[in-house]
């Protein structure tokens, strides 16, 4: 039993993070109605404007505190997201009101493959480290329930938590304030959105900034735990199978994707790896989201999906 809810820990804290990552592909989708391939290339750029600012810092003011680095960082990568989403509507996306989900696909691809080049332009393309102080030594818990305890990681458990209170946060907000309404009004119908004065420019903005300070923390945590380089924004698309499951215009749906994912990866390593080699943690995520795009394509609290003819 320890060694089952040890598993089930670890796979919780994972899942926190995939959804994460998973919430700002729900949040664009819901703004602009098409899957944001530039998610990955956003967490990538923000971890690597927290891991180099956090460098540079310290030696161009000439001072050696590490939190007052890390938070003047934060300051300066969250302005460096604010203004890639101003960027981003202004010379992108206020050009294409209106127009079909294919056409904006391809513009948030084109989008990721300038973020990946302009990240490496900028900020080099070596492998850098961010320390936000967070703790990385295991500990043990309920030792007195279990013989020899239940090994949990820190870093994970911490990670986890903000993680929580972000996603949290932002589900409340788009829930209840008359910004999550407009956002909602806007992923239905571009064009009647704008005809009720629902400023539809602003609302891109809005949404593209909240899913830039997204991408911002999970770069944080994920470089923290990892290392910076540019494989995170591929690694960034593993919580693609996420959005499938919990459904692309759901919030909790996001959340409590990310949770099964997790919790399902690690279980089905413990339990099924050593019957089938191993690497089950790898492929379980997509075998899952292709099973979901079979049966229940809208995923568990998605909309479901009316063919008009």
């Amino acid at each position: 039993m320890g060694y089952f809810l040890e598993t089930l820990f670890g796979g919780l804290m994972s899942g926190m993070l995939y959804a994460l990552v998973g919430l700002g592909f729900v949040l664009i989708f819901k703004a602009s109605g098409v899957f944001n391939f530039a998610q990955g290339a956003m967490v990538l750029v923000a971890a690597l404007s927290m891991a180099r600012f956090s460098a540079w810092l310290p030696e161009w003011l000439g001072f050696e505190n590490m939190w007052l680095a890390n938070i003047l960082a934060f300051v300066i990568s969250a302005a460096l997201m604010v203004i890639i989403a101003w960027l981003v509507e202004r010379l992108v996306l206020r050009h294409l009101v209106n127009q079909e989900a294919t056409t904006l696909l391809m513009a948030t691809l084109g989008i990721s493959y300038f973020l990946d080049g302009f990240g490496q332009t900028l900020f080099g393309s070596s492998v850098y480290t961010i320390d936000v102080g967070m703790p990385k030594d295991p500990a043990f818990i309920l030792d007195n329930l279990f013989e020899g305890g239940i090994l949990i990681n820190l870093e994970d458990l911490t990670a986890a938590a903000i993680a929580a209170a972000l996603v949290a946060a932002l589900a409340l907000f788009f829930q209840y304030t008359s910004t999550g309404r407009a956002l909602r009004a806007v992923a239905d119908d571009h064009q009647a959105a704008q005809s009720i004065g629902i400023p539809l420019n602003r609302i891109w903005v809005i949404v593209w900034v909240v899913a830039g300070i997204v991408a911002l923390v999970a770069g944080i945590i994920w470089g923290s735990k990892f290392g910076v380089q540019f494989t995170l924004s591929t690694a960034a698309l593993r919580a693609l199978p996420v959005v499938i499951l919990g459904g692309l215009t759901s919030i909790p749906g996001a959340i409590i994707g990310g949770l099964i994912i997790g919790v399902g990866e690690k279980v089905s390593e413990a339990y099924l790896g050593p019957y089938l080699g191993g690497g089950i943690e790898i492929w379980f995520a997509y075998v899952l989201a292709l099973t979901f795009l079979l049966f229940r394509p809208q995923g568990l609290f998605g909309e479901k999906i009316i063919d008009r003819v």
